[in-house]
């Protein structure tokens, strides 16, 4: 356990800030869609921006109109960022916090199932996505803590109390539905509903108003792809991004040697026969598989490929659990723990499993001179801003771009700009071409390349 604090605090602490955890502060301080200057602002001004609190009310309405997501974690949140500060760090140690609390879960669901506590717990840990959405200012880890708290339950026979706490996993992210139906089929636990149909009503009135709020969030459902994407997919959320850290031919020898192991612990898996193992493996089994194939089903209904490695991160204690059981000798546990936590090391120290922001932000300070940053506004002021402007320094100058601004009018007083090139969205990768191709006219010169970035100085007098 205090390794995994350490880990998981070191994962909030060193990673940039990520787009998607911009909606969680947004909205938490009350403005789920900042208006922003549509001149050039310090990058302080965006922290200023979601350091207010929003009501629960507020949280309630907002979502209903503007997200994808139920209330729960929101409202959850808010609270604790009244209690300990609004910054993304705050935020992110909640996630921290549950993590722990999830962890211990798989230590008791592994005694049900007569695996060692401590291997099982040792393999969960080394999961890069269960340490990456534990460390990230999401949903994702309180909604899992809460679905391995219903599983413990459900193991000991305590139905009413499981479907509770499955139903309040729900409320904190639509997708531990997977893992919750799995658990209540397989493990029979019919007398979970009632206790789990009430927040799957609040989770249903939340949805219908917000099933349509983002249209092109995904690529059309298409099978084979589908099923590519989830298996690699699946094998990063246990075994990570090794093969990003490396370059040339070693990025093919290592995806092939973490792919073969990812296969042998799926044969050594189909070889013990889970099946017929006892009920509590059953119930693991259950739970691995539930969000892969709940996510191929919510695909194929709505025509879209909603497969990322975050979406997975529901499984990842039952599949560790899973190897666990099949991994007896000490060697083998070895192997896979020592591919898991060099792969936690880069997830912790390697730039190219994070999100820009903070590298960006960082260079365009050393880099600005007496000029300004062009940053792409993105489909709503939310992800790209928040992100950029935390990381930023307080008095960074910014000037936001949308794809039709008359960009020589807004940057007329100045004779150096930095174009941040990031790009996460329909909104900002249209903005990219644009602003390259404007600042290649004669008048205006590339001074310097960087990290997601380039510097343009103006080479005439600006008439």
């Amino acid at each position: 356990m205090l390794l995994a604090a350490l880990v998981l605090t070191a994962a909030a602490c060193l990673r940039s800030a990520e787009y998607d955890e911009q909606y969680t502060l947004f909205l938490t301080a009350g403005t789920p869609r900042p208006g922003w200057p549509e001149t050039v602002f310090p990058a302080g001004t965006v922290a200023a921006v979601q350091a207010g609190h929003a009501s629960l009310a507020g949280i309630a309405q907002d979502l209903r109109a503007t997200d994808v997501h139920p209330p729960l974690y929101f409202w959850a949140v808010s609270v604790w960022r009244r209690m300990f500060g609004p910054g993304l760090f705050a935020a992110r140690m909640m996630s921290v916090l549950c993590g722990l609390v999830s962890l211990s879960m798989v230590g008791m669901i592994a005694r049900r199932c007569a695996v060692g506590p401590v291997p099982a717990m040792l393999l969960t840990l080394g999961c890069y996505g269960f340490v990456y959405t534990n460390a990230i200012a999401r949903g994702f880890a309180p909604a899992q803590m809460l679905t391995l708290c219903g599983i413990v339950l459900l193991l000991g026979r305590r139905p009413l109390l499981a479907g509770a706490f499955l139903g309040v996993a729900c409320c904190c992210n639509y997708l531990a539905v997977f893992v919750a139906v799995a658990a209540v089929i397989v493990g029979g636990a019919w007398p979970a509903l009632p206790t789990a149909v009430p927040f799957l009503a609040v989770d249903a009135w939340f949805f219908v108003a917000q099933h349509a709020a983002r249209p092109g969030q995904f690529p059309p459902f298409t099978v084979g792809p589908s099923l590519v994407r989830l298996a690699g997919y699946e094998v990063a959320g246990v075994f990570g991004g090794l093969p990003l850290y490396v370059d040339g031919g070693w990025r093919v020898a290592v995806g092939a040697i973490v792919g073969a192991l990812a296969a042998g612990l799926v044969v050594l898996v189909a070889l013990s026969r889970p099946l017929s193992a006892g009920p509590a493996i059953r119930l693991v089994l259950a739970a691995a598989v539930a969000p892969p194939f709940g996510l191929l089903l919510l695909g194929a209904a709505f025509n879209n490929t909603p497969i990322e490695l975050r979406y997975l991160s529901f499984g990842l204690p039952f599949i560790a659990l899973l190897a666990a059981w099949v991994c007896r000798s000490h060697r083998c546990r070895c192997i896979v723990m020592a591919v898991q936590f060099a792969a936690i090391l880069g997830l912790l120290l390697a730039p190219r499993t994070m999100q820009p922001a903070r590298a960006a932000a960082t260079e365009a300070a050393r880099l600005v001179g007496d000029g300004i940053v062009l940053l792409p506004r993105g489909n709503d002021g939310v992800g790209i801003v928040g992100a950029f402007g935390i990381e930023a320094p307080p008095a960074l100058p910014l000037l936001l771009v949308r794809p039709t601004d008359p960009i020589f009018d807004r940057v007329a007083p100045y004779r150096r700009v930095v174009l941040a090139q990031l790009s996460h969205d329909p909104d900002s990768s249209a903005t990219l071409p644009i602003l390259r191709a404007a600042f290649a006219r004669p008048n205006w010169r590339r001074v310097a390349i960087g990290s997601n970035l380039e510097v343009y100085e103006r080479t005439d007098d600006g008439g």
